[in-house]
């Protein structure tokens, strides 16, 4: 489980695709500092075990499903990744609860400069908009973002200069895909409008 709130931007240094599946390898010195075998790390909304580690890196297993719902059909190395450790327990939740099982992808449509910050406009597909609200929550590649504006098929964020510095957001351009994540809490109650 984590909060949405970046720890470092790492690097991947290898990905590796193989049966349908991949293995991929990050430079993330602050994720690793702590991390043992087996630990989940965020890596840009999605969660992943850790399998290797080195000094200032870790290698996690991709599976073919968390590689379709994902951008990661299209990664290659050299790319720069939001990284946060999973949340402990007692710690203070500055985000929100963020499972790092991503919902699908969207698409950015539209950004809009203002004086310190930007709106970002996403593509939002019919099978998740429902789980969308206005001054709701949102995980955008794994940052916890509360979500300004939504329309049938998009969904707006603005972003703190902070937001802009601190994570991939701010190097985003139209046409780039995000993973997303909605908020457990509209998953769990549209589950059981299902049973009225």
């Amino acid at each position: 489980m984590f909060t949405g709130i970046i720890e470092e931007l790492g690097t991947v240094t290898d990905w590796a695709p193989h049966a349908g599946a991949a293995r991929i390898t990050v430079r993330a010195p602050l994720a690793v500092s702590d991390a043992k075998h087996g630990d989940s790390i965020s890596v840009s909304g999605v969660c992943l075990t850790v399998v290797e580690q080195g000094p200032d890196w870790f290698t996690a297993d991709v599976m073919a499903e968390t590689i379709a719902m994902s951008w990661f059909d299209g990664l290659t190395a050299d790319r720069t990744v939001n990284i946060e450790r999973a949340a402990q327990v007692g710690d203070r939740l500055g985000g929100h609860i963020v499972q790092g099982h991503i919902d699908g992808t969207s698409t950015l449509l539209e950004v809009t400069p203002g004086s310190a910050w930007r709106v970002l406009r996403f593509s939002l597909g019919e099978d998740v908009a429902p789980l969308v609200a206005r001054k709701g929550s949102i995980a955008v590649d794994g940052v916890s973002l509360t979500v300004s504006d939504v329309g049938r098929d998009w969904f707006e964020v603005s972003l703190i200069p902070e937001t802009l510095a601190a994570t991939t957001l701010g190097a985003l351009a139209p046409g780039d895909r995000v993973n997303i994540e909605t908020d457990i809490l509209a998953r769990h109650a549209a589950r059981f409008k299902e049973f009225e």
